[in-house]
């Protein structure tokens, strides 16, 4: 037999490693033993993010002997957003897959999912798999069981989602404002695509059986609509049709908490008017539970379930809803400059052995990221314009920082040159709020940190704050420029305590 050519060799399996978000459930036993006895190309690596709260985790998770060693990380409660974050920036792969504690991958899902990604083109940044949701075949499902189906239908599910390392990167990864296992996934992809990548469904197929939640499960729910009003306002009104939802019945349940309460208030005063009220909200009411009974088992049980709480879900979304607006309203952001902000300048800087950050900026950011306040990078890059740098050493070195001090929500740049004319060079405000609209925050609530005038000049022409932060090439005019006009910080760690109102 002749020996093929290396260069008839058939490619190398992509690497990957798979990241699986917990708080210890039964259910993560089975899916790991289930990687463990994969058939095809095991993981580079499982990583098992913790996501217990420090003072609720007495004792550290034991995952079982497996194949492909196993490693645990804790990311103290904060939800399934800032775990995955926790795990994919301690991957070392190009490739990182995505699993939720209580899915149930096919025997030869590690094979499958290396066949989905090898020759991906270099502009997809993830893989979604195929959910399959399990229902008995002797009955109609029930309300909980046709919450998990929906899972078949979402397009950009993280029950079972490669992402590319890099496109994370890009992005800052998952937006830990979403506090719950519900629409990060949704934003995620949504960011991603506007970037310029594209997400492919793969061939492969994992399982995810039926949830089972108590009699008050569907309005525990509704605090989902906490995250829609952060989804609004990251993504505008349509976000819904970019993201594959319905309408929703957010417009209903505002109708029918306005017709009980106005029925309260009129019967408190005894007017006449009140039947009507309460008619309205009686039809409304009895049209959503019947629309919930009829596709289910019917039994007396779901049925007593779904007529009470129809009744209960209308307030409680609006409230919740409300809520989330009030926070998306008072909600800040900063953003900083990058070359002799964040990091050392070096002009022209291509090479990311060269990277070194600023005195404090670690510990400035780790102050922001504790308070949950989103960070950016904002940062003018002539250098690509120019033939300087290019796209991938730019890219390069964008990664190392991240490394070094992300991760970062949104990285906005200027690729023109300073002649070119262009509406986003600084001092012009557009980095500015262009990065607030991807943050869906206020730009009037945020805050600019550079270290020369034209950082202080765009953040006010955007109607952000400003605060200098001043280094050896700053000029006094522009120090004496935002003594007047903004905050001047002496080192990173102030600037983002003031930012914050702590001084």
């Amino acid at each position: 037999m002749t020996r093929r050519r290396d260069s008839e060799r058939a490619p190398r399996p992509p690497a990957y490693t798979v990241v699986i978000p917990t708080t210890g459930r039964d259910t993560l036993v089975p899916l790991l033993r289930g990687l463990a006895h994969g058939e095809g190309p095991a993981p580079d690596e499982v990583l098992l993010v913790d996501d217990r709260p420090s003072d609720r985790a007495h004792s550290p998770l034991t995952p079982p002997e497996l194949g492909p060693p196993v490693r645990v990380l804790a990311s103290g409660g904060r939800g399934p957003a800032a775990a995955r974050n926790v795990g994919w920036r301690a991957a070392r792969t190009e490739w990182v897959a995505f699993l939720d504690d209580d899915v149930l991958p096919s025997r030869d899902w590690p094979a499958r999912l290396v066949d989905d990604l090898t020759g991906l083109a270099d502009d997809v940044a993830a893989s979604v798999a195929r959910i399959d949701v399990p229902l008995p075949g002797t009955r109609e499902p029930t309300d909980d069981e046709r919450d998990t189906l929906a899972l078949t239908r979402a397009r950009w599910i993280t029950a079972d989602m490669a992402y590319r390392r890099q496109a994370l990167i890009e992005v800052g990864g998952f937006d830990e404002r979403f506090p719950r296992a519900y629409r990060e996934d949704a934003d995620l992809a949504l960011r991603v695509r506007r970037a310029g990548w594209r997400i492919v469904e793969g061939e492969r197929v994992t399982t995810h059986p039926p949830k089972r939640g108590g009699f008050f499960a569907s309005v525990r729910r509704q605090r989902g609509n906490a995250d829609n009003a952060l989804m609004r306002a990251k993504h505008g009104a349509r976000w819904r049709d970019e993201a594959g939802e319905g309408p929703g019945r957010l417009g209903r349940h505002a109708l029918t908490t306005v017709a009980g309460l106005a029925a309260l208030a009129l019967a408190a005063v005894r007017s006449p008017k009140v039947a009507l009220a309460a008619g309205l909200w009686t039809g409304l009411t009895a049209e959503f539970a019947t629309r919930r009974i009829a596709p289910g088992p019917r039994t007396p049980g779901e049925v007593v379930r779904m007529a009470v709480t129809s009744a209960v879900i209308p307030p409680v979304a609006c409230a919740h809803r409300l809520a989330g607006e009030w926070r998306v309203r008072r909600g800040r952001a900063v953003l900083f400059d990058r070359d002799d902000t964040l990091i050392e300048d070096v002009p022209y800087l291509s090479d990311p052995e060269k990277v070194r950050p600023m005195a404090g900026a670690a510990d400035a950011l780790d102050l922001l990221r504790t308070a949950g306040v989103p960070v950016g990078v904002v940062s003018n890059q002539s250098g690509l314009a120019r033939g300087h740098i290019t796209p991938e050493q730019f890219r390069a070195v964008t990664r190392r920082v991240d490394e070094l001090l992300g991760p970062f929500q949104t990285w906005q740049y200027c690729p023109h040159a300073p002649d070119e004319g262009c509406p986003c060079r600084k001092p012009r405000p557009t980095l500015v709020t262009r990065a607030a609209e991807e943050l869906g925050v206020d730009v009037r609530r945020c805050v600019v940190v550079g270290d020369i005038g034209s950082d202080v000049e765009a953040a006010l022409t955007a109607g952000a704050r400003a605060i200098l932060v001043p280094t050896a090439r700053t000029l006094p005019e522009e120090v004496e420029l935002a003594r007047r006009h903004a905050v001047v910080a002496p080192d990173l760690l102030t600037a983002a305590r003031i930012a914050l109102g702590l001084t």
